[in-house]
């Protein structure tokens, strides 16, 4: 019986990024869909994909913003312009679809309006080559983590769910919750973003190249949650964090000095931002904490997916690319997915025994378009008004390469 032929992978593409992405998609609808704490304990799922999963977006983001504006080779002149254009018309749409989806009546803190925010807050970087946004990621996520605690109490308070489009009517509130205050601080996760981009000018074809990515990646996130706990053992630290957490983490007082409770805290994360009562929480390594160490600890967990995605597909490419089709088409499947979290519409599938059905609608979905082969809708939608948009803003760019398509999960 002969082999079935399966659609051939461009030569550009790389196909172990779809597979990253894939996999962060499905570790954000584990930590929507699982338990997250029960008690004191925090179930190993949310310990491995919670923070890292988004983080991974926000990465593969940055890797995808880099391919679309000259991989290895920085775009500038008329070709940047071109460029900028087309990232700014889907952060645009993408940032829509994010205030859109804030209207689902569910538990989701939806991201796509901060990765909007993310792209635009990009485009300065676009003309810089991978050591330049190497060292703008890190002197990033240094010194943006202290800026965002030292300005946050300045700011109007987070509240609770996603933004909505009634936002705009409010856009002091809206532009803090999207950069400093929110579930997804875009000013702070604009490390992830560079980082990203400084992967993304690299030769990821090469092993040697997504090797040293992994192992980098490996070493940078066991680094810092080392330190973290150095840090964290120092006499006055956790009796600092106990003390200066809003009260509602601890309804009973005596959870304060209850070292369990404060550890199940940190092991299952925070909102988005650390509360700036003390400045020991910026020693934290929490999930969704902003913290330079958790920065550098997810980034770290991001490279060392992406690297070794990289090396696994190396052999037979276009079965993976079937396989985790899914990567190709991420916006339309999280949206799909909070539609599908959404409480009273769809009886019972926010429920955690419906994770697996949830994962597989996502594979089988994904691999159809992948073997047809197809462009998500939503990804089309986003790739064709921001093509038509550039080609008539700016005069006689340079086409497109078949390259990664960019677009957030």
């Amino acid at each position: 019986m002969s082999e079935p032929v399966l659609p051939a992978v461009a030569a550009a593409r790389i196909v172990g990024v779809d597979v990253a992405r894939a996999l962060a998609l499905v570790g954000m609808m584990a930590t929507h869909v699982l338990p997250g704490r029960v008690g004191d304990e925090v179930p190993w799922v949310q310990q491995v994909a919670g923070g890292r999963a988004s983080a991974l977006f926000a990465v593969l983001a940055g890797v995808s913003v880099s391919l679309v504006s000259g991989r290895k080779m920085p775009v500038h002149g008329g070709e940047r312009r071109a460029a900028s254009v087309r990232l700014v018309v889907r952060a645009l749409l993408i940032g829509a679809l994010g205030l859109a989806l804030g209207t689902v009546p569910t538990v989701i803190a939806v991201i796509l309006a901060s990765y909007g925010v993310l792209f635009v807050l990009g485009l300065p970087f676009l003309g810089l080559g991978a050591r330049a946004l190497a060292a703008w990621a890190a002197a990033w996520a240094l010194v943006a983590p202290f800026a965002a605690h030292l300005l946050r109490p300045h700011l109007p308070p987070h509240e609770v769910g996603s933004p909505t489009p009634s936002d705009l009517l409010r856009p002091a509130h809206l532009l803090s919750e999207l950069l400093l205050t929110g579930y997804y601080p875009a000013g702070v996760w604009l490390a992830y973003l560079l980082a990203g981009m400084a992967l993304g000018r690299l030769d990821l074809h090469r092993t040697a190249t997504a090797a040293r990515v992994a192992a980098l990646g490996v070493g940078l996130a066991v680094a810092a949650t080392l330190l973290s706990r150095v840090l964290l053992d120092r006499p006055g630290a956790r009796a600092a964090l106990a003390s200066t957490y809003p009260d509602g983490a601890f309804p009973d007082p005596d959870l304060r000095t209850d070292p369990g409770a404060l550890g199940a805290l940190l092991t299952h994360g925070l909102s988005g931002t650390t509360p700036t009562g003390s400045w020991w929480w910026l020693a934290t390594v929490a999930p969704h904490s902003g913290t330079t160490l958790d920065l550098a600890q997810t980034t770290g967990s991001a490279m060392a997916v992406l690297g070794v995605c990289v090396l696994l597909v190396r052999r037979r490419p276009e079965i993976w690319a079937a396989l985790f089709g899914a990567g190709a088409m991420t916006l339309s499947l999280y949206t799909l997915h909070v539609l599908v979290m959404a409480q009273g519409w769809w009886p019972d599938w926010e429920a955690p025994e419906h994770f697996g059905d949830q994962v597989l609608v996502v594979a089988v979905v994904g691999a159809f378009f992948a073997l047809v082969p197809l462009r998500g809708p939503l990804e089309t939608v986003v790739a064709v008004f921001s093509r038509e948009v550039s080609r008539r803003v700016v005069r006689r760019p340079r086409l497109e390469p078949a390259v990664q398509r960019a677009h957030p999960g």
